[in-house]
């Protein structure tokens, strides 16, 4: 999904129109990824080097009891034996942890192989770090809202400070996340971040109206990571 110089002025102009009705602030990031994720891969990799060659065991050893009829000649050759089977076991493992991480790199199989709560727990994360970093904790009021998306996660998380969610209740930001979410599943994303930027602004405008010294407290842009 590519985001012009274009896409990020019409968004800019989003906010500067949404804060017009209102003394809150509107600040918008966009993450290409949150994290790399991999111990994620890591993690798929060593579980299935422990378990997949397990499938391969009754073709390398040999499992017939003792005294049943037949051993080895000479205790070398057993030795051998166990040796190769060891050592096959070994590169089973070794083929299958390298397998299993290349493909767990793949973005589309990462995402699928990334337990949801991982991907929202590191997109919070990613979120509150982005909400302190560019100080919308700290505007007069405490009126900050931060939209926040994370495209290579299918994430979107929508922050508000604490004067806000002292008097808004948390349903009211829904039908923001919703629409971007919807629309950024679309590839449309000036539509998407404009629909919920309006949005935000109703929401703010209702319990936070402009006041007579209105300064703009927050830079009206989006921030591409």
């Amino acid at each position: 999904m590519q985001i012009t110089d274009n896409d990020r002025a019409r968004i800019a102009t989003a906010i500067s129109d949404a804060e017009q009705q209102t003394s809150g602030e509107i600040f918008c990031v966009v993450s290409r990824r949150v994290s790399t994720y991999l111990d994620v891969s890591l993690a798929w990799a060593a579980g299935a080097a422990l378990a997949a060659p397990i499938v391969f065991v009754p073709f390398v050893l040999d499992w017939r009891w003792p005294g049943d009829g037949w051993e080895a000649a000479h205790q070398a050759a057993q030795a051998a034996t166990t040796g190769q089977a060891l050592a096959l076991y070994a590169l089973c493992q070794a083929a299958v942890f390298v397998g299993v991480f290349l493909l767990t790199r793949i973005p589309i199989v990462r995402r699928l192989a990334t337990p949801p709560g991982v991907r929202r727990g590191r997109v919070r994360e990613a979120a509150l770090q982005q909400f302190l970093a560019h100080g919308v904790h700290v505007t007069r009021e405490r009126t900050g809202v931060l939209i926040f998306a994370a495209l290579d996660e299918h994430q979107v998380e929508l922050i508000v400070d604490e004067g806000i969610y002292a008097k808004v209740d948390e349903a009211a930001w829904a039908q923001a996340v919703a629409v971007l979410t919807d629309e950024l599943r679309a590839e449309r994303p000036v539509e998407g971040f404009s629909a919920a930027i309006a949005l935000c602004g109703q929401v703010l405008a209702q319990h936070f109206p402009p006041r007579a010294n209105n300064p703009n407290e927050l830079p009206d842009h989006l921030i591409l990571l």
